[in-house]
């Protein structure tokens, strides 16, 4: 009995106290960013599991491409031979995630020894606002020796899909922004996957594996 009218109690309580709209919009808001979050991560984990290896146990990540980079002129995958890449797809309108992860790019680089030869490389996906120009100034902005690579809508899916990477444009208009993995991929001077890191890797993580590879 005592039980039955805790419960009408807590009843009335509830009822007569409703949630705030404004409360309710901000907790659906969170739940949707983790579930999103949560959806991203788990793309990525299952994109490098069906990347599977080759036959000499090396991540098959990584492969052909055919894109414009900041001056202009058409480069591939061909012409990135010889060089270490540090490699990282975003676009020039992100917020905070790009910059925050290529400014690590551009510190872990001048932890190297002079002359290293590790080449950053900024890949945007977002090629109806990034340009030539576009690419330029931002990957200027970050590291002098970082190259910024466009291209059509289909070059840029083809490179992504190489390279594991999850990207899908959001909302409409101007205003629009993009959802997409961030990774930063270590290659070798032989275009063949090193490894990788998230935005929990530090610059310091990042410079001792590319110096080991040097």
């Amino acid at each position: 009995m005592k039980g039955s009218l805790c419960l009408k109690k807590a009843a009335r309580i509830v009822t007569s106290k409703p949630l705030p709209w404004n409360k309710i919009v901000l907790v659906l808001g969170i739940v949707l960013t983790l579930l999103i979050a949560a959806i991203v991560g788990y793309a990525m984990q299952q994109s490098f599991k069906r990347s599977g290896t080759d036959g000499t146990g090396k991540a098959l990540i990584g492969g052909a491409f055919e894109l414009v980079d900041h001056t202009g002129q058409t480069r591939t995958e061909q012409d990135f031979l010889g060089q270490n890449l540090l490699i990282y797809f975003g676009f020039t309108f992100c917020p905070d995630i790009c910059p925050a992860e290529l400014s690590k790019v551009a510190t872990a680089l001048d932890q190297l020894p002079a002359g290293s030869n590790v080449t950053p490389v900024f890949i945007t996906i977002d090629p109806e606002r990034d340009g030539v120009e576009e690419v330029k100034n931002y990957a200027e902005a970050f590291h002098p020796q970082m190259v910024g690579l466009t291209g059509t809508p289909e070059q840029i899916r083809q490179a992504a899909q190489a390279y594991r990477v999850y990207y899908s444009k959001a909302g409409s208009g101007a205003d629009y922004t993009m959802n997409h993995s961030s990774i930063i991929y270590f290659m070798n001077d032989e275009g063949e996957y090193e490894a990788h890191f998230n935005a929990e890797s530090t610059v310091e993580e990042i410079a001792e594996r590319v110096r080991q590879s040097l």
